[in-house]
C-alpha cells in the first residue's frame, strides 16, 4: 500500500520489505541505500545521531518533526564521518538559525554521501516499527522522481539483516591514539587535560567522541585500541582500568573476538566499566546470552531505574539487542531496568569494580543524569591504586 504523495512528483521513495511504500521528497545525496529501519525519538542532536557508529545499518526516523532547525558543526560530530546510512523525517529541513552552525544540514548530507526523505507520516511510519518491528528498507532519491519499485522491494527483501552480523570491525579505529579532550564547556568549548591521570585503556566497538571526553573529563589519560585488541596489548599499556564502547551489530558476533579479551582483563580483577556494545560484551563474557529486540530502544527520553538505590534516570539509548537478564550468572547482579519495558539496563559483578550499563551516560544528544557513572569508574580506579 503506498501512502499518500506529498507533492505532485516525489523525489524519493522509502520501500519496506512488506511492500508498504512511502514518497516524499528527497534531500542530501542521491542514489540507494538499504538498511534496517528504527526511530529516534530525541528532541534535538540530529547530528549527534547520524554521526554515532552505533547506527552503522540503519536508517534513522526521526519522531521530533524540527529537523535540520539548529545546522550543523564540526563541533558536535561523534566521529568522523556520518555512519547511519540515511534519515526520515516529517517535514523538509528548514535553515539553520544557530550562532554555532557552520552549514546545513541537507548541504551536509550531500557532501556526506547520505540521503535523507522529508514529507512523511513518520507516525504512521513510527506505529509500524512499534507493531512490526524494526524493518528491511530500501530508502531511494532521484531529482527526476524514477522509481523501479519492484526492484526497491526486492533489495529490501533480500538485505541479510544485523542478526549475526560484526560491524565493530566497520567502525573501529585502524590503530590506537591517545585522547585527551573533555567537554565541551562555555566559554573555551573543548579543552585538552594537561595534568596527569588515571590510566585508561578504552576498546573501541564505535565509540563516540563525548565517551571519551567524559573519560578525560573524569580524570583519566586514555588510550583508545582497535576492536581486535587482545587481553595482551590491553595489559601491555598496564592501565588503572578498561573502557568498553558503545557499537553497532549483533553482539555475539562481535563477542567472538571480543570476549577472549574481556576475559582475560577480568582475570587480573581491575576496573571494567562498559556502556550499550561494551555492556552487552561484559555480558557475554561473565556467561549471560543477548537477544535482538523488536524494536529496539532509541532515544533520548528513556527512564532507567536503579534497583540499588530507587533512583529513576532520564536517559539516551540506541541498541537493537539487549542482555537476557535472566542468563546472568551467579554473582553478576541486575542493577538497572528499562522503564519502559523491563528490558535489561545495568549489571555488576558483586565484590569487583566491573559494571556497565545499556544506556548512554554521556548523552551528546540527551540528559546529563548519569555522568555519576563516569566518577564511579574513577573512583574504583583510585581505590585499586591505593590499595
Amino acid at each position: 500500500m503506498a501512502a499518500a504523495s506529498p507533492t505532485d512528483k516525489p523525489t524519493a521513495c522509502l520501500a519496506l520489505a512488506d511492500g508498504t511504500i512511502f514518497y516524499g521528497k528527497g534531500f542530501g545525496a542521491r542514489g540507494e541505500t538499504v538498511a534496517e529501519l528504527v526511530f529516534n525519538t530525541a528532541m534535538t542532536g540530529y547530528q549527534e545521531i547520524m554521526t554515532d557508529p552505533s547506527y552503522a545499518g540503519q536508517i534513522v526516523t526521526f519522531t521530533f518533526p524540527h529537523v535540520g532547525n539548529v545546522g550543523v558543526t564540526p563541533e558536535d560530530d561523534e566521529t568522523a564521518e556520518p555512519v547511519a546510512a540515511g534519515m526520515v523525517v516529517k517535514w523538509d529541513p528548514t535553515e539553520p538559525s544557530n550562532w554555532r552552525a557552520t552549514s546545513e544540514l541537507t548541504q551536509w548530507l550531500e557532501a556526506k554521501g547520505r540521503i535523507g526523505v522529508g514529507g512523511i507520516d513518520t507516525r504512521r511510519l513510527t506505529r509500524a516499527i512499534r507493531q512490526q518491528g524494526a524493518p528491511h528498507v530500501a530508502l531511494a532519491h532521484d531529482p527526476e522522481g524514477r522509481f523501479d519499485i519492484g526492484a526497491l522491494v526486492a533489495k529490501a527483501r533480500g538485505w541479510r539483516g544485523l542478526v549475526g552480523l560484526d560491524l565493530a570491525k566497520d567502525v573501529t579505529c585502524a590503530q590506537s591514539y591517545r585522547w585527551d579532550e573533555m567537554r565541551w564547556a562555555w566559554p573555551e568549548g573543548y579543552r585538552a587535560r594537561s595534568e596527569p591521570g588515571l590510566k585508561v585503556v578504552a576498546i573501541d566497538y564505535g565509540a563516540k567522541r563525548n565517551i571519551l571526553r567524559c573519560l578525560a573529563s573524569a580524570g583519566c589519560d586514555v588510550t583508545v585500541l582497535p576492536a581486535t585488541a587482545t587481553a595482551e596489548d590491553v595489559l601491555a599499556l598496564n592501565p588503572d582500568g578498561v573502557f568498553l564502547s558503545n557499537g553497532p551489530g549483533d553482539p555475539a558476533a562481535t563477542g567472538a573476538y571480543a570476549v577472549p579479551m574481556i576475559q582475560g582483563v577480568l582475570a587480573r580483577d581491575m576496573p571494567l566499566f562498559g556502556i550499550c556494545l561494551g555492556h552487552q560484551m561484559l555480558a557475554l563474557a561473565l556467561g549471560a546470552k543477548t537477544v535482538k529486540m523488536n524494536h529496539g530502544h532509541h532515544g533520548a527520553n528513556h527512564p532507567v531505574k536503579d534497583l540499588e538505590t530507587g533512583k529513576v534516570e532520564i536517559t539516551s539509548m540506541n541498541h537493537g539487542f539487549t542482555v537476557d537478564s535472566q542468563t546472568l550468572p551467579a554473582g553478576v547482579k541486575e542493577t538497572h531496568v528499562s522503564l519502559f519495558d523491563g528490558s535489561n539496563c545495568g549489571i555488576r559483578v558483586e565484590d569487583r569494580p566491573v559494571f556497565s550499563v545499556q544506556y548512554h551516560p554521556e548523552a551528546s544528544p540527551g540528559p546529563q543524569d548519569s555522568y555519576y557513572l563516569f566518577d564511579r569508574f574513577a573512583a574504583a580506579m583510585r581505590a585499586r591504586r591505593a590499595a
